[in-house]
């Protein structure tokens, strides 16, 4: 089969193979560190220490998230790399932060959306990111090994 013949995961605008690689990428990687983070935090602006941990865990989840987004990319049959890590990033973000988000809710909490807009716009720049190191991989050759 040609690289760029379509298959039946790859029908369509998204190849929802490459898509679900990298989500799943993302999510072993990137939400954990992203859930720790949020849970040190709290509901309070974190100090010293405290700070300095949760900035650490917010860096491990952005460099997961462009993990997941560079996989995807990589992955991808449509020759879209670079909207295949963004949609891979920001859905990866999307759907465990809408869950904790309600769970906030449902608790009574306070939602932040100012840093939930904020961190939003860091995972689609890591899949921005993301997508042009799997588009760069392609480009040198490098191929996931069903594609070879």
């Amino acid at each position: 089969m040609a690289v760029n013949e379509p298959t039946a995961s790859t029908d369509g605008r998204w190849d929802r193979s490459a898509i679900r690689a990298g989500g799943m990428v993302a999510l072993v990687f990137a939400v954990p560190f992203s859930v720790a983070a949020r849970l040190i935090a709290g509901d309070e602006t974190p100090e010293g220490g405290k700070a300095t941990l949760v900035v650490l865990l917010s860096l491990c989840a952005a460099i997961g998230f462009l993990l997941g987004a560079g996989v995807a990319a990589w992955h991808q049959r449509r020759g879209t790399p670079l909207s295949h890590g963004i949609v891979t990033a920001a859905v990866s973000y999307i759907v465990p932060q809408a869950v904790l988000i309600v769970i906030k809710i449902a608790r009574g909490g306070e939602v932040r959306w100012t840093g939930v807009i904020f961190n939003l716009t860091i995972m689609i720049t890591m899949g921005v990111l993301g997508g042009l190191l799997g588009s760069s991989m392609r480009k040198h050759g490098a191929r996931p090994s069903g594609q070879r």
